[in-house]
């Protein structure tokens, strides 16, 4: 089993942020505790505070996929276009470190 990194971008609506926000937001900590779940963390843009996007590492394509399935996702994703639109972009990578371990690598910044 490989590990994967997925990016995933939404912008909110107009007059949706805060409720955009609060969804995403209740999906870090039951998020936290699923098998395979390395690293899952919520940002928000600094130039455009609509823009949303999660970073995160997953230990392999199944855990990822049994994630995208969880209760939880699945009542956020319910939601995706009152909140988002078709803003989603969700996309899974396979890592490529180089360089510098910290540097080129999601996995220097690690505690697994």
């Amino acid at each position: 089993m490989a590990e994967v990194v997925v990016v995933g971008s939404f912008t909110a609506e107009p007059g949706k942020e805060d409720e955009a926000v609060e969804a995403l937001q209740a999906l870090v900590e039951p998020t936290h505790q699923e098998d395979g779940c390395i690293l899952y963390a919520l940002h928000r843009g600094v130039d455009d505070p609509r823009r949303l996007a999660f970073v995160e590492r997953w230990a392999s394509r199944e855990e990822l996929d049994a994630h995208l399935s969880s209760p939880h996702v699945e009542e956020a994703l319910a939601r995706v276009e009152e909140l988002f639109g078709d803003s989603g972009d969700i996309v899974v990578y396979e890592p490529l470190p180089g360089g510098e371990t910290p540097k080129g690598s999601l996995a220097g910044h690690a505690a697994s």
